[in-house]
C-alpha cells in the first residue's frame, strides 16, 4: 500500500478519487520540527494498521531531516507513547 506525499501531508484516495487515509504534518519552529495535527482513516479500513503506516511515514521523514516531532491528534500521541522507538524524534516540551 503505497500513499501519495505532498508537503507536509501522507494520504490515500480510492478509485473515485475520495480520500481514505491521511496525516497531516506543518512545520513548526522555524521548520526544526514537524506537529502532526491530524490523522484520519475511513472506517471501512479501520483496524488495518494504516493509521500507523501513516505516523511512521511522518516519523521516517523527520528522522531523515533531522527533526522532531511533536505529535497533537490524539491517535499521534497514543502512537508515541507506546511505540518506544519513536522517542528519539520527540519533540522536547518545553520548546
Amino acid at each position: 500500500m503505497a500513499f501519495q506525499h505532498t508537503p507536509n501531508r501522507y494520504f490515500m484516495t480510492d478509485d473515485a478519487g475520495k480520500l481514505i487515509a491521511e496525516v497531516t504534518y506543518p512545520d513548526i519552529d522555524d521548520g526544526r520540527a514537524f506537529v502532526i495535527d491530524h490523522t484520519f482513516v475511513d472506517p471501512s479500513l479501520r483496524g488495518q494498521g494504516i493509521a500507523a503506516k501513516l505516523v511512521r511515514a511522518v516519523v521516517d521523514e523527520a528522522r531523515a531531516s533531522g527533526k522532531t516531532i511533536e505529535p497533537l491528534c490524539t491517535y499521534a500521541r497514543h502512537a508515541f507513547d507506546v511505540t518506544p522507538e519513536y522517542q528519539d524524534v520527540l519533540r522536547p516540551t518545553g520548546e
